[in-house]
């Protein structure tokens, strides 16, 4: 991809983009996050995004993570439209034996937390965000091949532009090193339904 497509959201003091990969160093205190549960709301995130209009599209990045090491320390995939709606999904590390692998989607200024618990071994994991318009599924992938379903959404501001890439960050008092390689953009990988058909009016 051209990254000079990309733009900054909150630039990072230190990161790298070379012609196959980008670098992230997170800075503490650092997170996405709207109210739910503990009304709690940090907004300071670096997010790298590019701009697109096509209604159907999939955007593929591999994850290089082996640098995380506390909790909460996070890097994937994101989708910013502003500050109270967005999606993203990455592996959160919480301990030496296991982490989050999960999805967070922010409508209207409120977030949610979707997970299931992994290995701590884990260190690299593929992301790919799909478009039908405003709905949107988020895939993951240990080899770049075998997708497997996160979850699928709806978002409230997701017609029309729309800006999506990658972030990294750390929510406690903890820096890391994220990597970033393979990101493509092509024809959607989610088909569409085939199944019950919509309810009449």
């Amino acid at each position: 991809m051209d990254y000079n497509q990309f733009q900054w959201i909150r630039e990072p003091k230190s990161y790298k983009i070379n012609n196959d990969t980008i670098e992230i160093t997170t800075k503490p205190h650092t997170d996405l996050w709207q109210r739910t549960y503990y009304h709690f709301q940090n907004d300071n995130a670096p997010v790298l995004q590019m701009e697109i209009e096509d209604d159907y599209f999939s955007f593929t990045v591999k994850t290089d993570f082996e640098d995380s090491h506390h909790r909460f320390d996070q890097c994937g995939l994101v989708m910013y439209l502003d500050s109270e709606n967005w999606l993203k999904c990455s592996i959160e590390y919480e301990n030496e034996i296991y982490q989050h692998l999960g999805s967070v989607v922010t409508n209207e200024g409120y977030s949610d937390w979707a997970t299931t618990e992994i290995d701590a071994n884990i260190k690299t994991m593929w992301y790919r965000l799909s478009r039908r318009v405003d709905d949107y599924r988020l895939e993951c992938s240990s080899d770049g091949i075998n997708f497997k379903q996160m979850r699928i959404c709806h978002m409230h501001k997701g017609k029309g532009k729309i800006q999506f890439g990658i972030y990294a960050c750390s929510p406690e008092d903890s820096s890391f090193k994220a990597v970033f390689s393979n990101m493509s953009i092509g024809e959607c990988q989610w088909l569409a339904h085939d199944g019950q058909q919509p309810d009449s009016e």
